[in-house]
């Protein structure tokens, strides 16, 4: 038993030679170099009409990357992980917070003494 004589087996749609002519003109296109604080440097093709960023994010570190080589962006500053207490202690000094403690103790004392039931 032979198999069947499909003179494009093993080909897909759209295979094969494509040219300028099939596809039309490619539009007018600049290049631009951007460059990260770590010394590197990305090529961007942009359509010549398009407006060109001042910052692009560079692919290899993921850094910001500015058109000046000579000063590129620095590394934006990562503030760590800030615990709910630690908010609070930014919004209260020692003392107002050793005040909302003795305010709250007092009020759950009294309520003990008068007997309520507190959950």
């Amino acid at each position: 038993m032979a198999g069947g004589g499909n003179a494009i087996r093993g080909s897909r749609v759209g295979a094969g030679p494509m040219g300028e002519a099939e596809r039309g003109e490619a539009a007018p296109r600049q290049t631009v170099t951007y460059f990260c604080s770590h010394g590197h440097r990305s090529v961007v093709t942009f359509a010549i009409e398009a407006a060109v960023p001042e910052s692009w994010d560079c692919p290899k570190c993921g850094l910001p990357a500015s058109l000046d080589s000579e000063n590129p962006p620095p590394a934006p500053k990562i503030e760590p992980y800030k615990t709910h207490l630690a908010y609070v202690k930014e919004r209260r000094s020692e003392t107002e917070a050793a005040d909302i403690l003795d305010e709250a103790v007092a009020l759950l004392r009294s309520r003990r003494k008068a007997g309520e039931i507190i959950f």
